[in-house]
């Protein structure tokens, strides 16, 4: 039994932790930056993916299993193994494998050292029934236990879909474990699945951009001449830290933010010179990717005679895009209005695609690009971010990330106007 004395202690006790806790935050919050350490945590707002949700993912994922002629979809550690079950597994050499059949319950395939990890997510995700969970000993093949489960479901011959970032050593070893079967792509069914966002997506999207924005505001603010480019980007990390967001960004200033993806070179910000951030987070899952360009001080003429082309060419991607529009019109209505100011042919300054599609991965289909053809539809969501690169000079990026709707497209954030004033919402 607890006596009075022992509660009284133990209370005692954690309200001293929790006076210590406190006051380790307030003397970490006073030796940062006033706009940074003015920021609160946003953590608590965004509503997770539900069970039921996932499930309603899998029975698409099905239906698009038929239509491909597909009879299971194989998935290992990764982010489509989250998106539709929600187990966090990482990859190893050891093979991790859940298994959804067109028909049937799925199961997993795992080391026999993991199953009590195993049962316990797996209990956590959309699937009903009893847990099939297939476990192999280090000596033993996992391959003969997939080509097992398949059996038991009826699954001798037909096709196999196969997430794209299993690895190469797995494929080959279920295609010598099950001779019968015809290992095919599933990005039919993954990225048929994923490209399209629903609403509960797109606030987390929408959120992420928000948290990401405040951080970039924060540190921008915080920036003073002299300061490296890592200890500039410690901001920005600090920055998402204090919002309950973990996040990070690049920044690249002066010639070396002509570099789309930057440099390893140590820099200095100075004012007068560009200076490029390139970043995001992460909510729930789903990602932010955001840039912002623009000047510590006074630009010159030239910097905001580019900066005004490329907020120009943003402008008419955002506009070209809408529903039954093929994706390469997107960057080609971008890459008119650079051409038209001068910085052209072709990708000789604005060196890369338009955008790039967005979700749960930073990068992921489809892409805003010459020669895709795919129309876009609502719910896929892309970065919009052309760039103008003068080598030996600056460059400009400004990148926002950008949603189909029925009627046309919406960014997430807004527009960034000026280089010596980007945070400005007009």
């Amino acid at each position: 039994m607890i006596s009075r004395r022992s509660l009284i202690t133990s209370g005692a006790l954690a309200a001293g932790a929790l006076a210590t806790t406190r006051t380790a935050e307030a003397e970490q919050a006073a030796s940062m930056p006033a706009p940074i350490a003015a920021l609160t945590s946003m953590r608590g707002t965004a509503k997770p993916i539900t069970r039921d949700e996932r499930k309603g993912r899998v029975e698409k994922a099905r239906r698009l299993m038929a239509e491909q002629k597909i009879d299971a979809l194989m998935l290992t550690g990764g982010t489509s193994l989250v998106y539709f079950s929600g187990i966090q597994w990482g990859l190893s050499e050891r093979l991790f494998s859940l298994v959804i059949p067109k028909n049937g319950e799925p199961f997993v395939v795992c080391p026999a050292f993991e199953e009590d990890r195993a049962r316990e997510q797996f209990a956590t995700s959309p699937f009903t029934g009893t847990a099939d969970v297939r476990t192999w000993e280090e000596h033993e093949s996992p391959y003969e236990r997939l080509a097992q489960g398949l059996k038991d479901r009826g699954i001798t011959t037909g096709r196999l879909g196969v997430e794209e970032t299993v690895r190469h050593m797995f494929v080959d070893g279920v295609a010598k474990a099950a001779p019968g079967l015809t290992l095919v792509s599933g990005t039919p069914v993954t990225a048929g699945c994923r490209i399209y966002k629903d609403a509960h997506e797109l606030d987390l999207m929408k959120f992420a951009c928000a948290v990401t924005l405040k951080a970039y505001e924060a540190a921008y603010k915080s920036l003073k001449e002299g300061m490296t480019q890592s200890e500039f980007q410690g901001l920005i990390a600090q920055a998402h830290a204090r919002l309950g967001y973990p996040g990070y960004a690049s920044a690249q200033t002066a010639e070396f933010s002509a570099l789309p993806h930057g440099s390893i070179q140590p820099q200095v910000i100075k004012e007068g010179t560009i200076i490029l951030i390139d970043g995001g987070c992460a909510v729930e899952g789903y990602q932010s990717d955001i840039s912002r360009t623009f000047v510590l001080g006074k630009a010159t003429d030239k910097m905001k005679k580019v900066f005004d082309i490329e907020f120009a060419a943003q402008t008419a991607a955002l506009k070209a895009a809408r529903p039954g529009v093929p994706c390469e019109a997107v960057d080609a209505a971008a890459r008119k209005v650079i051409e038209d100011a001068g910085y052209g042919p072709g990708y000789k300054y604005f060196t890369h695609r338009v955008g790039h599609g967005m979700g749960m991965d930073g990068h992921e289909w489809p892409y805003l690009v010459k020669g895709n053809t795919l129309p876009l539809a609502p719910g896929m969501v892309f970065s919009d971010e052309p760039g103008i690169y003068i080598t030996g000079e600056f460059g400009v990026r400004l990148e926002d990330d950008m949603y189909i709707t029925e009627t046309g497209a919406e960014l997430m954030t807004p527009q960034s106007r000026s280089l010596e004033n980007p945070f400005a919402t007009s």
